[in-house]
């Protein structure tokens, strides 16, 4: 199961969040920063898979962000890893080169994955309710 998805920059900075199981928000931010700190204090060439207390890190990087999934023990890495790729894609296909607007990540993270569990990852698909969003505000 994912427990969540972090979106960081070079510096650290979470510029994007979510959780699929609760942890106070007295605890986000510390956790954020032990993981953030585990993955990119990591060489190029060393896995993107890395164990982190009770939990399994996944990450990649894009240009100057990195993504980083936390899953349990039963979770399979590759499809993980897989699924940070297809996101990326998704995010290309819709913003072209440049993230403005998180609150349009949210959603295709939320149309990628909800409760924790990949239930979407064909681009179409995904992309459909913010294709309609866009056609009623152009509209």
């Amino acid at each position: 199961m994912i427990r969540f998805v972090l979106l960081v920059n070079r510096q650290g900075q979470t510029r994007l969040s979510r959780y699929y199981q609760p942890v106070e928000l007295s605890r986000r931010a510390a956790l954020e920063a032990d993981v953030v700190r585990c993955c990119l204090s990591r060489k190029r060439d060393q896995c993107s898979f890395v164990e982190h207390r009770d939990l399994k890190l996944v990450y990649r990087q894009y240009a100057a962000l990195y993504i980083v999934v936390g899953v349990t023990d039963a979770e399979n890495e590759l499809s993980i890893y897989e699924l940070v790729h297809n996101f990326v894609e998704v995010l290309d296909k819709y913003f072209s080169r440049i993230m403005f607007n998180l609150d349009r990540v949210h959603i295709i993270l939320d149309e990628m994955i909800q409760n924790g569990h990949i239930v979407e990852t064909n681009k179409s698909r995904v992309l459909a309710p913010l294709t309609a969003l866009d056609k009623m505000a152009d509209g």
